[in-house]
């Protein structure tokens, strides 16, 4: 059975659960019918009984004509006897199995005597006081049956009377019965096979649906799904809950090869990084090794470039590295923090560093739960994006303000603005508008990506909108202290 398909068991088991409710009702209907039958015959060998007693006591007075105690006399005459039962077989015995009269059948007939036994067993008692049993005894030669009615009368304790009638008629119509009962269980089964093989193959077509499109998704195309899938039964739910699943993978696969690409697009871009610091400080001691050391200006000008490249190679590392332990997870300080004054703060440098540059500032008194360095970082950052991307002396304005429970922080400036495909990579790492990779055109695109990681850090968003007017303002979102 395990290597039969699942549409061949459930066809089978259909046509075996079938099989068996019609033999029971046929077995049910062949064995009511038989009782019946019998039931009828037992009536018709009643009235046959009391028309060949009749005929024993209106004759002789008795079956043998004399006393018990002394013997019977010569016996009764055979013909009365069958003339008052036509068709059966009639004997009349004494207790001891002696035959009194009978051992032939009152018409012409071919079929043979019953094989009567040599003793009855008389155990029930009728209400009229007869001692009666009944029995289905064979012919004496061939298939043919009798049922046979033994009785002890009341008037004659001494004798049995036995009438036998043949079964033929009965077991003509159980036979017949017998065909025809094989013959529709046939046709039944077999219609009901082909009904159950086509039902089977409809329930069953969306199982064959989601094997081709299992097949096609193993092939590669991730985009297929299980048509017609309906809650309405179960295989449609199979569909429908299979379905999610492809989404799932196909949304799993899609956002690894994603970070499979970000990974290249970032080892690539970390070598670069390091590359060029690298190669200025090998360059530099090359310098030194050509005789720079006897030379104060160069020496100087060694220094100082590896002293310089040094310190940038210092900032990319510190950068990757916080990069890195925020996507392990590992915790920040956790303490309450006055974001107001770290703004405040960071707007100062900003004026300090650009005084022709006009920042606008509208901060509102904010309490937070968070670490106070990596937060200062975060504003830090906005704004060294505003000096990397727009015109000298492009006015920024800051706001800080309560938002649904959160601390809302919005640095907006008036510069070229970001494109919509822009604005959705802008917070990756290694992303720059510029992709020129000319150093005078920004850093190295870690800013915004570290914003973005430290402010999911504080259970906070970052988010990049249109400025009116133009420009770009960049919101970043922290839950206030409770």
């Amino acid at each position: 059975m395990r290597r039969l398909s699942l549409r061949a068991r459930l066809l089978l088991g259909v046509i075996a659960l079938a099989g068996v409710g019609l033999v029971v009702a046929d077995a049910v209907t062949y064995s009511e019918l038989q009782s019946f039958l019998f039931r009828r015959t037992d009536s018709s060998l009643n009235a046959a009984h009391q028309a060949v007693e009749a005929v024993l006591l209106h004759a002789h007075g008795g079956p043998d004509g004399g006393d018990d105690d002394h013997g019977p006399g010569p016996g009764p005459a055979l013909d009365p006897l069958t003339a008052a039962a036509p068709g059966d077989y009639i004997q009349l015995r004494r207790l001891n199995g002696t035959v009194v009269v009978g051992g032939r059948f009152s018409s012409e007939t071919s079929t043979p005597p019953p094989k009567l036994p040599a003793t009855f067993r008389l155990p029930r008692t009728t209400g009229d006081g007869d001692r009666v049993s009944y029995l289905t005894v064979p012919a004496t030669s061939g298939r043919g049956r009798y049922r046979v009615r033994a009785s002890i009368e009341p008037e004659a304790r001494s004798y049995i009377l036995v009438v036998a009638a043949p079964l033929a008629d009965v077991d003509s119509t159980l036979h017949r019965l017998l065909w025809i009962e094989g013959l529709a269980t046939a046709l039944v089964l077999v219609a009901i096979g082909a009904l159950g093989l086509w039902v089977v193959r409809l329930s069953l077509r969306p199982l064959t649906a989601i094997g081709t499109t299992a097949a096609a998704i193993a092939g590669g195309d991730l985009s297929r799904r299980v048509e017609r899938a309906e809650p309405k039964t179960e295989v449609g739910r199979l569909g429908l809950a299979l379905n999610a699943m492809l989404s799932q993978i196909e949304t799993a696969f899609r956002i690894r090869e994603s970070s499979e690409r970000k990974l290249r697009r970032f080892v690539a871009d970390a070598s670069h990084e390091l590359r060029t610091p690298l190669a200025a400080v090998r360059a530099y001691a090359e310098l030194f090794s050509r005789g720079a050391a006897t030379r104060p200006d160069d020496l100087a000008r060694a220094m100082s470039g590896i002293t310089r490249e040094s310190e940038r190679m210092s900032l990319l590392v510190d950068d990757l590295l916080l990069l890195a332990r925020l996507d392990e997870g590992r915790p920040l300080d956790r303490e309450p923090v006055q974001l107001a004054d770290v703004v405040a703060e960071a707007v100062d440098a900003a004026r300090v560093l650009e005084r022709d540059r006009r920042v606008e500032a509208s901060l509102e008194p904010s309490t937070v739960i968070g670490d106070r360095d990596r937060l200062r970082q975060v504003v830090d950052n906005l704004f060294g994006n505003v000096r990397a991307h727009t015109p000298p002396g492009t006015p920024v304005a800051v706001a800080l303000q309560h938002v649904d429970g959160a601390a809302e922080l919005s640095v907006a400036d008036s510069g070229p603005g970001l494109t919509d495909e822009q604005a959705a990579h802008v917070f990756e790492r290694f992303y720059r508008v510029d992709t020129s990779r000319a150093r005078e055109s920004g850093g190295v695109g870690l800013g915004l990506s570290i914003v973005a990681a430290v402010t999911e850090a504080h259970d906070g968003s970052v988010s990049v909108r249109a400025t009116p007017g133009g420009g770009a303002t960049f919101v970043v979102t922290v839950p206030l202290a409770r």
